[in-house]
């Protein structure tokens, strides 16, 4: 089993794959999370080649991106399968796949792995920070979502379905999602990280607030 040969063919496939997406799902988020846990693996340590996968397939699942995860699930197996990889390393990278997505933090696949761990976090740690913000905007855009609204408060305690098809605000995404990752990293390295990038939202967000204003 080659494993240089497999990543660099997952690659390729992610390249197509996310080629078209206009939703900040794209293939540049994909390589991020992929360095990010990279750097995570060599910090925390964990099966690296389970988690370079598992990070640049991640997406391939997810609902907002696929209809059918069955489907594409199959696809990963058979593609891992052909190059040799051996069944009991493909259910782990299956498994971190689906312990990333969010959900409105409703996700029934817990992490029960460091390479988990790693794979969640590094896909949490896109999602904050300067980029974290660029994609908001880029996803909400994509969705016609509103801005901003005054008299439309952040939802709480939501349910996946609500999460998943009600629309709400760009900047109510902000407390829905974002300004929770913080606290639900796993690894120290990612912690630390998460807290700057944390801190620069809120940052962002005091300076949104009074310019809606015209304070500033």
């Amino acid at each position: 089993m080659d494993h240089h040969s497999i990543i660099e063919d997952a690659k390729a496939q992610v390249y197509d794959f996310h080629s078209s997406d206009t939703t900040g799902h794209d293939y540049w988020h994909v390589m991020r999370v992929y360095n990010n846990a990279r750097m995570l693996q060599s910090k925390e340590g964990g099966d690296r080649f389970i988690i370079e996968v598992a990070a640049l397939f991640h997406d391939m699942i997810d609902y907002k991106l696929t209809d059918d995860e069955h489907a594409q699930l199959d696809w990963i197996k058979a593609f891992l399968s052909r190059r040799n990889v051996e069944p009991d390393l493909i259910d782990r990278i299956i498994h971190a796949m689906q312990a990333v997505s969010f959900k409105g933090g409703n996700n029934t696949v817990e992490v029960a792995s460091v390479e988990d761990a790693i794979v969640q976090d590094a896909d949490r740690l896109d999602a904050l920070g300067a980029v974290g913000i660029a994609r908001t905007f880029i996803y909400g855009g994509n969705k016609r979502h509103e801005l901003y609204h005054p008299d439309r408060a952040a939802r709480e305690n939501l349910t996946f379905e609500q999460y998943s098809q009600e629309d709400n605000t760009m900047i109510n995404h902000f407390y829905e999602k974002l300004l929770r990752l913080k606290d639900l990293m796993h690894t120290d390295t990612a912690r630390s990280m998460a807290e700057e990038r944390h801190d620069f939202m809120e940052a962002y967000l005091e300076q949104f607030y009074q310019e809606w204003e015209g304070m500033r």
